[in-house]
């Protein structure tokens, strides 16, 4: 079929990669840094100009590197809001990622609509800070002027594709990057403009949502450019996961998430009900507590993350009774947003430095254990985990995930799979113009190099341990899972 390139815009870079479409084989790749603002962070690192993706995107793609491309895909970072005046100017820097600012502006929201239920049941997610609905309130209440020039609301890879077609009439998005904001439902695969009008004071144009194998559009040089996506929908469809496959990323906090075949509607709003790149659905727990637990331990000891993973080998399945329930900024999972961690089993023989290294690995994937388990009790099959992550590569994770989570682990060989997920959706869009493949079956191609980890004879061990975990935490915090 010939070569197609996905690009990833992170907070932080573009990557490029240009692929064989047949077979995912990356050919060539490009790297480029956003550009810093003048005076370091532009005084908030939440707002960004949107500009500096595109100059970054440029720079990534210098040399030669897209010649011979006939389509490409594009993932960038989630809940980014850009609001664009009536003429398709950019209103204000861009309001990235999990803006603090925006705490207060979620609370409001879920006071107005009634609930937390009633969020969940209407787009099949809590309002939080980091939500473009939430976004939009933060900027009726605090940048009112602002607010009333916004007459269309975009995400980065919205704007991105836009502006790469050459900014036409027509806007759109996928239902990856729609199932994020706050405003669309993915149990309905519809717009809720009544929010939009709740949280920003006034009605505001949305993209056009398209299935997972359409292109957005071609560029005036005969590029194709596929729909789009965020980038945990874009990694998942890199990675290939199917299925049965749950994803555990593995950052300063965690999230779980797994393929599904429906939606779920969770009151509790732990769970938030996404939609992945290939018509499915991705349902996502999210722990507030993840690696900052093996940081903040290896600080402890005076170690850096290798020196705590080699040291917690040194004790046994169980700590010698220790147990540590990770919740040191609270936890969202259960939700327990104001309490602190809690070290407990300490005995004369337990208080070894080996011993306390053991406990927080075992805290920390008790408590991403628990996360699954909240997807597995509303019927999510789970038959394997991939480990994403840093913290994936150490040996105390590789040695004690398996038998906690209960199942075959995962461990994939680093790449940037959000960029391969969007150069795969790049060949499927480009596929099915050319009428060489069909909207319900993207390309095949080939798997993620990876170790495996089986639960083997330490699944039994394991589940003492998990059991150990749930007790401490159920005397602790009791009824904190309902």
């Amino acid at each position: 079929m010939g070569i197609v390139a996905g690009l990833d815009s992170s907070p932080d870079f573009t990557r490029i990669v240009v692929c064989d479409t047949d077979t995912g084989a990356v050919l060539r790749q490009g790297y480029a840094p956003h550009p810093v603002p003048d005076g370091g962070d532009g005084g908030r690192l939440s707002d960004i100009d949107p500009q500096a993706w595109l100059l970054s995107l440029g720079e990534a793609a210098g040399g030669g590197l897209l010649e011979g491309v006939q389509a490409i895909g594009v993932s960038a970072q989630q809940n980014g809001l850009v609001p664009l005046d009536a003429q398709g100017g950019i209103v204000r820097p861009a309001i990235v990622g999990n803006d603090k600012r925006a705490q207060v502006a979620a609370a409001d929201l879920i006071d107005q609509l009634g609930s937390r239920e009633a969020w969940a049941a209407a787009v099949g997610c809590v309002p939080g800070a980091g939500h473009p609905v939430t976004k939009l309130r933060w900027l009726a209440k605090t940048e009112p002027e602002a607010a009333q020039r916004t007459a269309v609301i975009m995400q980065a890879h919205d704007w991105l594709v836009w502006q790469l077609l050459g900014r036409p009439a027509r806007r759109t998005t996928d239902r990856g990057g729609a199932s994020g904001t706050g405003y669309w439902s993915a149990a309905t695969g519809a717009y809720r403009p009544d929010l939009v009008e709740m949280a920003l004071g006034r009605q505001a144009a949305v993209p056009e949502v398209i299935g997972p194998a359409e292109a957005a559009g071609t560029t005036p040089e005969g590029l194709l450019i596929s729909a789009g996506t965020g980038d945990t929908m874009a990694a998942a469809f890199g990675l290939g996961v199917g299925l049965g496959d749950a994803v555990v990323s593995l950052g300063a906090s965690g999230s779980v998430m797994a393929v599904h075949h429906e939606a779920l509607t969770d009151s509790t709003g732990m769970i938030t009900s996404l939609s992945d790149a290939t018509g499915g659905h991705l349902p996502v727990v999210h722990t507030l507590n993840a690696v900052r637990v093996l940081r903040g331990t290896a600080e402890l000891l005076g170690l850096d993350l290798e020196g705590l993973s080699q040291l917690a080998l040194k004790s046994t399945p169980g700590s010698h009774g220790l147990v540590l329930l990770p919740y040191l900024e609270g936890e969202r999972t259960p939700n327990l947003p104001h309490t602190a961690g809690t070290l407990a089993g300490l005995r004369r023989e337990s208080m070894k430095p080996e011993h306390l290294a053991r406990a927080a690995f075992e805290g920390m994937l008790c408590g991403l254990a628990d996360a699954l388990d909240v997807l597995r009790g509303r019927g999510v099959e789970v038959r394997r985990v991939f480990l994403l992550g840093a913290a994936a590569e150490l040996t105390a994770v590789q040695a004690a995930a398996p038998s906690l989570f209960g199942v075959q682990v995962v461990v994939p060989q680093p790449a940037d799979y959000a960029a391969l997920g969007a150069a795969r959706q790049a060949a499927w869009a480009l596929g099915l113009s050319q009428g060489t493949l069909d909207a319900r079956t993207p390309p095949a191609w080939q798997g993620a190099s990876a170790q495996v980890f089986e639960p083997g004879e330490e699944l039994a061990v394991g589940q003492a341990v998990r059991q150990q975990f749930t007790a401490v935490r159920e005397q602790t915090h009791p009824a904190a899972f309902g």
